[in-house]
């Protein structure tokens, strides 16, 4: 891939849904539709909004490896990134990413208790296009 930043970047950027994985109780792998991440740093880091009383944050509060896949269905590629996830409920990070609307799955707003920010950090992926896959690391 001549310019990874870009060609995954790209598919990332038009996506309206990213897929997320968490790993439940007994070992298995949970897959999730999520809106798309509100904020992102590259490649590397993605903050997404969730509930705090959901089944994947006490997932990911026990165990925090986790990825993302972005599918772009018109072409038939897409990326999985694989990382780490933490739960942040501090007001920084949920003031960073508020928008304006979210009370409607959040009725008390930004200091909503059941608010909260995903920040997933990558360290690797895997890249699908024309019949082929590439894996390659994040730094």
């Amino acid at each position: 891939m001549k310019d990874l930043e870009k060609t995954v970047g790209n598919i990332i950027a038009k996506q309206r849904i990213a897929f997320m994985g968490s790993i439940d109780s007994e070992g298995f792998p949970n897959i999730k539709a999520m809106l798309q991440p509100r904020k992102r740093e590259g490649i590397h880091t993605f903050y997404f909004t969730t509930n705090t009383s959901s089944m994947r944050v006490a997932q990911f509060l026990k165990n925090d490896h986790s990825c993302i896949y972005f599918c772009d269905s018109r072409f038939f590629r897409g990326v999985m990134l694989k990382g780490n996830i933490a739960v942040l409920t501090d007001q920084a990070s949920k003031e960073m990413i508020w928008e304006e609307g979210d009370t409607m799955y959040y009725k008390e707003g930004v200091t909503d208790p059941d608010y909260c920010v995903l920040k997933f950090i990558a360290v690797s992926g895997r890249y699908y296009s024309n019949f082929k896959s590439e894996t390659f690391a994040i730094e």
